[in-house]
């Protein structure tokens, strides 16, 4: 095993785990309590001021979730290594099994009974797919990382659960994840040359992508060059949101005193278009502090993965960081009309309960590279 996966200082191997788990780096558990935090306060006030459904389980949810984060980050670095692949398979029989055996919400079937449990098979994904790429390019050598063949492999890695997540069928999730995986690879050092070829396709591709989407996509795309088109259907969401993002002005209106979520003109007001809610009552001042907080968190996961010596921990850090970064700011354009309507849930402030659990995974991993930081993996 340590031939395979390389070395490891004695005085490292003798850390007890009670030291690993207080060598966590603390800001970061600051950062991200004040974030859920203030998410809870916000579930709170959606319910028009009980701590029950909401907040009360996204608190528990949290809660678990620290402790999740805790655990993995108290594990051998080279554990997360060696189960980086198993831990994709896994994440893909899961999607895989989906068609088979999940059940449909919202007109989409995504989500698995697993001991009684829901499970968002995608979520799952989310930590597999930086998992997989940070090992593929802790073992290639680093003049392979542009090399053709080479480039072909973590291609597939991100191919294969967009492909199943479209079936589903969730758009949304599927570029989330491409650039999620693009991302780490561009980090890892692909040669410019292929971004441009990429992009290149991607324009080409474009008028036949337009053609394998589904009515309901079309539609949303439309909605989001014209909401007025359709303003009690497809339109509707953003409309709302927009209304609320303005009625908030430069302090907000309050708690529980934002007429839209209040009113329930605002739908999904506790998952995805959570954050119109806290605008609306917080405003442009809280608004803008917490996308601060986020900021902040994600340069924080960026600084410790560059405090790592070896290209694995390097990339857990930063795939963390990506994740955090896509899928916060993929949420605020939905809400705020920038981008459509994808059905992302904003990071650690959305109710949810597969997605909290695996986000704190995540940062989990990004902890556990901070912790293992000085060890190194032969190539």
């Amino acid at each position: 095993m340590t031939n395979l996966l390389g070395h490891q200082s004695l005085a490292d191997r003798r850390r007890p785990v009670s030291e690993r788990i207080w060598s966590v780096y603390w800001p970061l558990i600051v950062l991200i309590t004040c974030i859920t935090v203030i998410g809870i306060v916000a579930l709170w006030s959606v319910a028009g001021g009980s701590f029950a459904p909401y907040a009360e389980r996204q608190t528990i949810r949290f809660l678990f979730g620290m402790g999740l984060l805790f655990a993995v980050s108290a594990m051998p670095i080279r554990f997360w290594l060696t189960m980086a692949y198993p831990a994709y398979v896994l994440a893909i029989l899961a999607l895989v099994a989906v068609p088979l055996v999940g059940y449909e919400v919202g007109g989409a079937k995504r989500w698995i009974n697993v001991g009684g449990f829901s499970v968002q098979s995608s979520e799952l994904m989310k930590v597999a797919i930086v998992l997989a790429l940070a090992r593929y390019y802790q073992m290639l050598p680093h003049k392979l990382v542009s090399h053709p063949l080479w480039i072909i492999l973590p291609l597939g890695l991100i191919v294969a659960p967009v492909v199943f997540v479209m079936k589903q069928p969730d758009l949304g999730t599927a570029i989330l994840f491409a650039t999620v995986g693009l991302t780490m690879m561009f980090l890892a050092g692909v040669s410019w040359i292929y971004w441009i070829v990429m992009a290149v396709g991607g324009i080409v591709a474009a008028p036949y992508a337009w053609d394998g989407l589904r009515d309901y996509q079309k539609e949303r795309v439309l909605i989001f060059f014209d909401p007025e088109r359709d303003p009690l259907g497809a339109g509707y969401h953003i409309m709302q949101s927009k209304i609320a993002l303005g009625s908030g002005g430069l302090s907000g209106r309050g708690l529980m005193q934002g007429t839209q979520s209040q009113l329930n003109f605002l739908p999904e007001k506790h998952t995805d278009f959570l954050f119109a809610v806290y605008a609306e009552e917080a405003g442009f001042v809280g608004s803008i502090s917490l996308l601060g907080l986020y900021l902040i968190t994600v340069l924080v996961l960026m600084s410790m993965g560059l405090r790592c010596k070896s290209q694995f921990a390097r990339l857990l850090a930063a795939g963390a960081a990506i994740a955090l970064a896509v899928y916060t700011t993929v949420n605020i354009a939905m809400v705020i009309g920038v981008l459509p309507v994808v059905g992302a849930p904003l990071p650690l402030f959305s109710y949810g309960g597969t997605a909290m659990l695996t986000t704190m995974f995540l940062l989990g991993l990004a902890m556990s590279a901070y912790v293992n930081r000085d060890e190194t993996f032969r190539s």
